[in-house]
């Protein structure tokens, strides 16, 4: 149980911190928080932002327990907590940004997962991708330097879209099902994936946020949104995950943008 608090509250605490940091970006925006309770143990909290330079972010955090593991991953008695996170952006030139870390236990063991992965919704710019990587690597390299590498490939492969043929964005990192048996060596990874989070996208907003645009640019923006809308609807395991474990069905599509266009 100690471990469990003590990964709980890491979280909380990490979640205040980037809500804090993207309020400052804000005038007079501030995240309504909404509790909500799971049916057999836990519950969670939704955070949603809609502001001047957010049209709509959320950042939210779970802890949910049960009877039986919802997929083939486990079996019995379970735990899981996480801190879900999902941006979209007035300006079409300020890319969306999700990131997901989630410690989980089940009856024959524990891991951890996570990353995170940037999707310019029409407009890619070179010096974001390579700011967005180059800090992803740094995370990583302290504890073990094939780990970008690995990472970043299960990205790509994870965040592709088969239907279009293609990466939702540019990329970035993602691990699951992640322990190698010494769990204080885990937990500073996962750690470290979450706390250099901000780092990784706090410059590229502040560089586009009030770039100009057009109401062309901007539609073309609702039209990229709709292949988020896609991927996270059909291929997202979080997704699947949420609705499996009979989690709150407002906090588990958060992450769709308030206008897409098909």
């Amino acid at each position: 149980m100690q471990r469990r608090e003590s990964v709980i509250s890491f979280l909380k605490t990490l979640r205040n911190k980037i809500i804090s940091h993207f309020e400052e970006m804000e005038t007079t925006s501030r995240f309504e928080r909404k509790h909500w309770e799971h049916h057999s143990g836990g519950g969670g909290e939704i955070s949603i932002l809609r502001g001047e330079v957010f049209e709509k972010a959320a950042v939210n955090w779970s802890g949910v327990s049960g009877d039986e593991f919802p997929t083939k991953d486990g079996s019995g008695p379970f735990f899981a907590t996480g801190i879900s996170l999902i941006t979209h952006m007035w300006n079409p030139h300020a890319p969306t940004v999700h990131m997901n870390i989630r410690y989980i236990e089940t009856q024959e063991k524990v891991w951890f997962g996570g990353g995170y992965d940037l999707t310019p919704m029409g407009f890619p710019y070179l010096e974001d991708t390579e700011h967005f990587h180059s800090v992803a690597k740094k995370t990583l390299d302290p504890h073990g330097e094939h780990l970008y590498n690995e990472f970043s490939k299960n990205a790509r492969e994870y965040f592709y879209i088969p239907h279009w043929k293609k990466e939702r964005g540019v990329g970035g990192i993602f691990f699951d099902h992640y322990n190698t048996g010494d769990f204080e060596r885990d937990v500073a990874l996962w750690e470290n994936v979450g706390n250099l989070f901000l780092e990784s996208i706090l410059p590229i907003y502040l560089r586009r946020k009030n770039q100009p645009y057009s109401e062309s640019e901007k539609e073309f923006q609702q039209k990229m949104r709709a292949h988020y809308v896609e991927f996270n609807l059909l291929y997202d395991r979080g997704t699947r995950f949420g609705f499996q474990s009979g989690g709150n069905p407002e906090a588990i599509l958060c992450s769709l943008p308030p206008q897409a266009r098909w």
